[in-house]
């Protein structure tokens, strides 16, 4: 009886009253047939919108023919396959309709979509989300409710797609404090502004960070981007790809080179876009490196470091390079030595810049030193412990205080200890 009635509608139009007949039938096999049929009239859609079986239900809310009405009806409909199966079809209409279609269901389908986007089953949110996520015609309002959804299935693919979203919205999303792997979908994004960029970076998600790094497309302000390298020395993931980050600057360089991997420091040497001089520069850390190593062996078998300093003062191999090295190293009992041998000034007034952390004193001891600024600033790092924010000088640059001020600096706390 079945598959008499099946065959009877199966390719063939359908008169009003026969098809009226079959949307009460009994067997829903047959109703569930009648509602996958696109020729039937709107009325016998909606109908079938509210049939007792969550099939045929599916198959109305699958159904491209049913009426804008039926499917704000199925929208609120308690089986989730249904919603699902509405969202579904609602987010990929929005794509095939022209600007005047589009006003003519506007109210009707995005308050569908609105509806869906609220709706408690994740499912349901993520299959909107994935359909609507590089949709520019999207709503806006959808869009953005599926951005600060609570679940990342839901939000990351319009986190990370969506041209629907300004970089006004995505900065008042990333400020919010959204769900763990946000900030990561949205480092995903192409093209990535500077005050994106900057909105990441603040945001201090050290996954989000390396992400955005990696992401050739972003745009990262010399700035910022020398505020990651003051923080990347102790943040492995970052390495590889502050390395491999397009047009870093020479001085970028020089301090990515004093502390990532051997195998990175070969990879940055390898760069064709650096300049002659970064690439030596890069050449000549790997072989200090080597050096290091040679002078490490030494040093583990050269006593105490006042014993180990003195030794080399004396024989006139206490210089620049050696005190860099203890400073990256972290030897700090070595590095005080030192400046006490090359300064004259005593350990207690050594010790007293240290402790408070003085920048203006600490680049005063190295001047006195006659060291480079270089290891100036790398000493308020590693030895003096200065917030890298507070950091001054450049590593490639001159002492930025006159020799009047440093000695005023020395006396200071010369006479104060």
């Amino acid at each position: 009886m079945f598959k008499k009635l099946v065959d009877k509608f199966r390719a063939k139009p359908i008169a009003y009253d026969e098809a009226k007949t079959l949307a009460s039938h009994k067997d829903v096999k047959v109703r569930l047939k009648l509602a996958k049929r696109e020729d039937l009239l709107p009325e016998l859609l909606y109908f079938l919108a509210e049939d007792p079986s969550p099939e045929v239900r599916r198959a109305i809310a699958k159904n491209a023919a049913t009426p804008r009405q039926a499917d704000l009806l199925l929208s609120s409909d308690s089986d989730d396959g249904v919603r699902f199966n509405l969202a579904e079809k609602i987010a990929l209409l929005i794509p095939g309709l022209d600007a005047d279609e589009l006003d003519k269901v506007e109210e009707l389908t995005h308050h569908v979509l609105e509806l869906l986007a609220k709706d408690q089953a994740t499912r349901v949110r993520r299959i909107l989300s994935e359909t609507l996520k590089d949709i520019a015609n999207a709503p806006p309002e959808v869009i953005r409710r599926l951005a600060l959804d609570v679940e990342l299935v839901v939000c990351a693919p319009v986190l990370e797609y969506s041209p629907v979203l300004s970089d006004e919205d995505l900065i008042e999303i990333i400020t919010s404090g959204p769900v763990l792997g946000a900030l990561s979908a949205i480092s995903k994004r192409k093209g990535i502004s500077e005050d994106l960029s900057d909105a990441i970076y603040f945001a201090d998600d050290i996954d989000a960070i390396g992400v955005m790094l990696g992401n050739k497309s972003a745009q990262i302000r010399e700035k910022t981007l020398d505020m990651i390298i003051e923080r990347a020395h102790d943040i492995e993931p970052w390495h590889k790809p502050l390395v491999e980050r397009p047009k870093l600057s020479r001085s970028a360089v020089l301090r990515l080179a004093e502390f990532v991997a051997e195998a990175l420091l070969n990879t940055m040497a390898l760069r064709t876009d650096l300049g002659d001089n970064a690439a030596e520069a890069v050449r000549e850390e790997f072989e200090r490196r080597m050096e290091a190593a040679e002078r490490s062996r030494e040093r583990d078998e050269g006593g105490p470091p006042k014993e180990r300093a003195k030794k080399l003062f004396d024989q006139g191999r206490l210089s620049d390079s050696v005190i860099r090295e203890a400073c990256q190293g972290g030897d700090t009992e070595f590095v005080k030595i030192a400046l006490v041998l090359k300064t004259g000034i005593d350990l207690g007034t050594v010790d007293r810049i240290m402790s408070l952390a003085s920048v203006k004193g600490v680049i005063a001891l190295c001047w006195k030193a006659d060291l480079t600024m270089q290891t100036a600033v790398l000493l308020q790092k590693r030895i003096a412990k200065v917030p890298p924010r507070e950091v001054q000088g450049s590593i490639d640059g001159d002492f930025p205080f006159t020799d009047e001020e440093m000695t005023w600096q020395l006396e200071f706390f010369q006479d104060s200890a």
